[in-house]
């Protein structure tokens, strides 16, 4: 087992420090901004006839605002990348990030929406579709405000993987590196599986649907990893409502409109209070 944690600890460390490089996040930041304004001039080049009639450009979306949606979505990859090297710093944390990307995931949905309009923009007969942007953007709002409260929540909390002796420490958060390495795997997969997908005209798997189904497992996990090293009632208590956090999020991907918000908002408040009860019971 100690060569295993050596080795996640080997592989991990390296792409974290390279991952969260100023020179890894200018790139990318770069390309983001290709990718949309590629996007945006190819799409625009379609609709003119600049584009010749057959494959690949044939697959080419019509609406412009795709490209809107196309580069908000690879920023929501890289937010889940982020997750998943946050997730072994501590679950408070890996909670946070979750969240952080639940607010992303609702601004996208109104990005999303905006497909179903045309160029020039006409709001007549959209009225459902702008109430639904509106509930969207006011729920990411919401949990924006909410992270406010539970980062400076969480700020009064001490680390508690700090209190392990070195030995045990190192086999926790080694663990926990490990889990990362393998979600980190799957990610790779599910994405390379869905470009296959796109070019090859089958079905892709629904992205973070199954990726915060996953989060689930790891959750679950990380809960059993953690009580053999914190066993009190507090923790697993804390550890399991933050299983149940996540539970919450996975459910609002799949809910109707509206009822999605509510779920969203709820996983979000869920974790604040608990955050909130668990500090004050930790300093009694």
């Amino acid at each position: 087992m100690e060569k295993i944690i050596t080795f996640a600890n080997y592989l991990f460390d390296p792409l974290h420090f390279f991952w969260k490089h100023k020179i890894t996040k200018q790139f990318l930041a770069s390309v983001l901004v290709l990718v949309f304004i590629g996007s945006l001039v190819l799409i625009e080049f379609k609709k003119f006839g600049v584009l010749p009639g057959s494959y690949p450009w044939t697959k080419l979306p019509d609406n412009p605002f795709l490209a809107v949606h196309l580069a908000f979505s690879l920023l929501l990859f890289v937010e889940v990348i982020s997750f998943i090297f946050v997730l072994p710093c501590s679950m408070s944390k890996a909670v946070g990030k979750q969240i952080e990307i639940l607010s992303l995931i609702f601004l996208r949905s109104c990005f999303k929406r905006l497909t179903e309009f045309n160029e020039p923009v006409n709001f007549s007969n959209h009225l459902s579709t702008i109430l639904e942007i509106g509930s969207y953007g006011v729920t990411a709002l919401l949990i924006y405000v909410i992270l406010f409260f539970y980062y400076r929540t969480l700020s009064k909390q001490a680390d508690r993987d700090d209190s392990l002796p070195g030995n045990k420490l190192f086999y926790f958060v080694g663990g926990k590196k490990l889990i990362s390495l393998v979600l980190f795997i799957i990610f790779i997969f599910l994405s390379g599986y869905n470009i296959y997908a796109y070019a090859t005209s089958q079905r892709p798997v629904i992205f973070l649907n199954e990726f915060y189904t996953l989060l689930i497992y790891s959750d679950i996990l990380i809960l059993l990893i953690a009580h053999r090293y914190f066993p009190n009632f507090e923790d697993t208590f804390r550890n399991s409502g933050y299983a149940l956090s996540t539970l919450l999020m996975r459910l609002c991907l799949t809910a109707p409109v509206y009822i999605d918000a509510l779920i969203g908002l709820s996983a979000a408040i869920f974790a604040l209070a608990l955050t909130y009860v668990h500090i004050k019971t930790k300093s009694k």
